[in-house]
């Protein structure tokens, strides 16, 4: 293996992230194509220089493995060679900031700041909306 991995800059193009998968992007999507034809992915929306990370999603048979830590840090990698801030929506990607102070200077400025307990709630917030989304049928 030589040297850093190539960020990945345009739709289509792919680089080995962590794990030794290959990370892909089509438009605000990030995603993994595993052998069994499924995908784990990212879901970003990118607006005035902030990156908003929506949704992270990885398939019950591949959880539990670090692919959705190897797809935001993906993310993050994209959004700092591309000068963004970055605004996590879903529970995944708060709680990821949570666990990871060092990739808080990444974050748009009004989150930097916010202690561990701010992190915590707002994470178990996040996780409520989501469950009562998908209790009323959404995704």
């Amino acid at each position: 293996m030589g040297g850093l991995p190539k960020l990945i800059t345009a739709p289509g193009e792919a680089y080995t992230g962590g794990c030794g998968v290959e990370i892909r992007r089509a438009g605000g999507v990030f995603y993994i194509k595993f052998e069994d034809g499924s995908k784990a992915y990212v879901a970003t929306e990118i607006e005035g220089g902030v990156l908003k990370i929506l949704e992270t999603y990885v398939p019950e048979q591949h959880r539990g493995r670090g692919y959705a830590r190897v797809l935001v840090e993906g993310v993050l990698d994209y959004a700092r060679s591309n000068g963004l801030k970055v605004f996590p929506v879903c529970s995944y990607a708060i709680s990821y900031f949570t666990k990871n102070r060092e990739a808080r200077g990444l974050l748009v400025e009004e989150m930097r700041d916010l202690t561990d307990e701010e992190w915590e709630k707002l994470y178990k917030e996040r996780l409520e909306e989501e469950s009562e989304k998908r209790a009323r049928g959404g995704s």
